[in-house]
């Protein structure tokens, strides 16, 4: 499967789905090797390559870790932004890999907001961490499934991401 989430609220589901063996998307810039090293320590796997540097090595990387059976996770917003702009790299992963995609979220009630570009969420000490799961969907083949794959892309990220998402399909973890 393929986990689709935005950048702001990486931190919290890297520690939910640590130890998991997912794969993710990481920039080939600096700041992705931080990223990088601190997902290793979790027990990710990176795959290298973002829209803006290395892309076709990425999605080539994303194909193969989900058709090997592995799972994967995509920022598309990432690696500038604009904060919550979905791009799609993510949907023709999906689609050449077979993949069906699971959005997902997290909020904190507690949580330093950096002055970044995506407003990266960092939960404070005892902060209640809510983690939302979307309805998964799969993309169709052809260009018809992909341009349909990126609308349910952008609406189900919207569900998980609003706050009144919070009251059915949240888990609370921390």
């Amino acid at each position: 499967m393929v986990f689709l989430l935005w950048h702001e609220a990486l931190l919290p589901l890297l520690w939910q789905h640590r130890g998991q063996g997912v794969a993710i998307v990481v920039s080939e810039a600096r700041d992705g090797q931080y990223l990088s090293d601190l997902a290793a320590s979790l027990g990710y796997r990176a795959v290298r390559g973002s829209s803006t540097r290395g892309g076709a090595r990425a999605l080539l990387g994303a194909v193969r870790e989900l058709q090997a059976g592995c799972s994967i996770a995509f920022t598309p917003d990432g690696p500038r932004g604009p904060r919550r702009e979905l791009k799609p790299g993510v949907i023709a992963a999906a689609q050449r890999g077979g993949a069906v995609i699971v959005p997902i979220h997290a909020e904190a009630d507690r949580a330093w907001r950096l002055h970044s570009w995506d407003r990266f969420m960092i939960p404070q000490p005892l902060a209640r961490v809510l983690i939302t799961y979307g309805r998964p969907f799969g993309i169709k083949t052809g260009e018809a499934g992909f341009a349909e794959g990126l609308e349910q892309a952008a609406l189900r990220l919207d569900e998980v991401s609003r706050k009144d998402a919070w009251v059915d399909g949240a888990i609370a973890i921390g």
